[in-house]
């Protein structure tokens, strides 16, 4: 019996990720399709749908529908938190797509909805799935690293602002590339660390290049008058076991060292980055070592093995804590960690003062 799935939010990031991973799935049909621009609520039915899909406009008139088991939330930050309460309240599971919130008021409210309900609540952090998180994270948990006790989160675009859609809007985002993209870097490192417990936070943000005209950009020149939130933004975040993490995200900055979704580590034991692939260094019989390990194996000639794609592998793994009824893997509580110290390097950046928790 295939598991029936609403879509809400119909745009780039449902199109890019969700629907073609869930189309791969045998044991899922997608039946619903809402977004307020109803066209593209049409395409996406059309195209992913199964025979006689719904289309809607209003995610209320979907949600009423008794017979859609899950929920994916693909709307811009701002409406997160409503529409995931309001779905786990229709008693539907729910994956939301990252960050889990503007706020950890809103995070907080979509917990005790999933609990209330006995629902399962998901957040779309889909880089803890590549291959090279997956290694690292059982390194990690093994203990070969030690006690971790630096991180650094990182999330660098050199020039890559996102022009389309609601990006640079504060209002309907939160903010910039800090939310955006610093959020999957800050998730990755507080998972490998198994740290969760923040004391405080310290945090800057910058809207230098922003406000340049015709400016160099992946997708072309941005609208300087449109652009209302950081083009970069960095905070230092103390763990309460005294653990450190530097977080650094930018859509712009003229830097050279450019990381996306990656983190490095540094423990008693070991430390690891994913600067050059997976390396591993330490210090072994009084000589130091670095070790980089090989995760695209390229097999034989003759065969060439698939690559694992983390967007699938994410959907997969949520679709089967469902019917199998196990733990989810990005649980929410983390998500709202992460949403906690996002919205106070947003706030330590306001007031020049540190954050405490």
């Amino acid at each position: 019996m295939s598991l029936k799935i609403g879509i809400i939010g119909c745009g780039g990031i449902a199109n890019g990720k969700h629907l073609p991973s869930l189309s791969k799935i045998e044991e899922v049909e997608i039946v619903a399709f809402c977004d307020i621009e109803i066209e593209k609520a049409e395409y996406a039915a059309e195209v992913y749908g199964v025979e006689n899909a719904k289309v809607y406009k209003d995610y209320k008139e979907l949600l009423n529908d008794n017979s859609i088991e899950v929920i994916h939330v693909c709307t811009p930050n701002n409406s997160h938190k409503e529409i995931t309460v309001a779905a786990l309240d229709a008693k539907k599971h729910v994956m939301c797509e990252k960050p889990m919130a503007k706020t950890t008021k809103d995070a907080k409210e979509m917990i005790d909805a999933a609990e209330r309900n006995n629902r399962k609540l998901t957040i779309g952090y889909q880089n803890r799935f590549r291959t090279d998180s997956q290694y690292l994270h059982k390194v990690a948990e093994r203990g070969d690293l030690g006690e971790i006790y630096f991180g650094k989160a990182q999330a660098i675009r050199r020039r890559a602002v996102p022009t389309w859609g609601v990006f640079l809007d504060e209002e309907q985002q939160g903010g910039g590339p800090l939310i955006d993209i610093g959020t999957h870097a800050l998730d990755l490192t507080l998972w490998m660390m198994s740290n969760y417990e923040p004391e405080s936070v310290m945090g800057t943000t910058f809207h230098k290049l922003g406000k340049k005209e015709n400016a160099a950009n992946a997708w072309g020149p941005w609208n300087t008058k449109e652009f209302k939130v950081e083009d970069s933004a960095f905070g230092f975040i103390k763990m309460k076991n005294g653990a450190t993490i530097i977080l650094e995200s930018s859509w712009a900055l003229n830097s050279l060292e450019v990381d996306e979704a990656k983190c490095t580590l540094s423990g008693t034991e070991a430390g690891a980055d994913m600067k050059d692939g997976l390396r591993i260094n330490g210090e072994d019989m009084g000589e130091l070592y670095t070790s980089y390990i090989e995760l695209d194996n390229p097999g034989v000639d003759f065969y060439e093995s698939d690559k694992v794609d983390e967007a699938l592998e994410e959907a997969r793994t949520w679709i089967n804590s469902i019917t199998n009824d196990t733990e989810v893997v990005v649980k929410p509580q983390e998500a709202l960690v992460v949403t906690q110290i996002l919205e106070a390097i947003y706030e330590s950046a306001k007031t020049g003062k540190a954050v405490y928790f």
